[in-house]
């Protein structure tokens, strides 16, 4: 029986050291160095390879090292294999770390400001007291519940969207297809938090954007595929959106000449708005293992049929 790691291999060496310390009965191997191909019941991947099926006869559980699967086939993972994404502190404080900061830099007029240093322009913009600001969040799972809990001491008037119907204490929720319209049409700060499905793929459009209000801001620390950039940068040349802030692109890394590069309403970031850190990523593959061993429902398994 063995543990088998497939991801960035500075931090799997973080990984090998702590489970070392912590299951020193369960041989550790950094791809591509796998030991007995068969020995392998354990895997915690990025991308795993498309052979995982036949390569890992034996194999129990694959876990993603991400909170998302996306980037997962899950045609290819073995018949009965749980796919398990991330669920670990480390991820969701520095996604609510990031969140935080983009809704107050648009709130605060940010993008604005540093605009007018770039034209050497010192002028000031009126305030606007949170309570008069809402921010919507779009996906109400852990990490956009985490967010919410977050910004609610700011004073925001606070509302949140999901597939399926959320209760969460002092936001306006929304569910379902038929509620989205009226979500965004309270939303002057929108969040994308939704996992990347075929459902949520493109979601972030045209028709989407003419239903927030005029001069409304976008963050968008989902998928890359969530958002149509075309559609983005014709709102915002429009002025129906007055900024993005963006965590993620399709692809990634954008092209040498894309015009986000230099667009003066988008601040981009290179995928960094939460990493997983290898000591709480660990504390939690560990405990799933155990719930594993002792037959119990592990958590974060990922549901083929929704994808996430």
């Amino acid at each position: 029986m063995a543990f088998l790691y497939k991801a960035d291999p500075v931090l799997g060496r973080e990984w090998a050291r702590l489970f070392a310390e912590r299951r020193p009965d369960l041989p550790f191997h950094i791809w591509p160095e796998t030991g007995n191909p068969a020995a392998i019941r354990y895997m915690a991947a990025w991308v795993p390879q498309p052979d995982v099926a036949t390569r890992f006869p034996n194999l129990e559980v694959m876990f993603s090292t991400g909170a998302g699967v996306d980037q997962f086939d899950l045609s290819t993972l073995p018949p009965g294999v749980p796919l398990v994404r991330m669920i670990e502190p480390g991820i969701i404080d520095a996604m609510v770390e990031y969140a935080t900061m983009a809704v107050l830099a648009i709130h605060r007029d940010m993008p604005d400001y540093l605009n007018h240093q770039r034209e050497g322009a010192w002028r000031k913009i009126r305030v606007r007291r949170a309570a008069t600001r809402r921010v919507g969040i779009l996906g109400l799972g852990e990490l956009g519940r985490a967010v919410l809990a977050a910004l609610a001491p700011f004073g925001f008037a606070l509302s949140g969207w999901s597939r399926s119907p959320r209760a969460v204490p002092g936001v306006t929720c929304h569910a379902g297809a038929a509620a989205l319209p009226g979500f965004l049409a309270g939303c002057d700060i929108l969040v994308c938090l939704l996992p990347l499905t075929d459902q949520t793929r493109g979601i972030l459009n045209r028709d989407l954007f003419a239903r927030l209000p005029k001069g409304a801001a976008l963050v968008n620390t989902g998928r890359g595929g969530h958002l149509v950039q075309q559609d983005l940068l014709a709102a915002l040349d429009s002025g129906q959106l007055s900024s993005a802030i963006l965590d993620v692109t399709d692809p990634e890394p954008l092209p040498q000449g894309h015009p986000f590069w230099t667009h003066p309403r988008i601040w981009l970031t290179p995928h960094i708005a939460s990493m997983t850190q290898p000591e709480t990523a660990v504390e939690a593959v560990l405990a799933n293992l155990e719930r594993h061993e002792r037959g119990e429902p592990m958590a974060g398994v990922v549901d083929p049929a929704r994808g996430y």
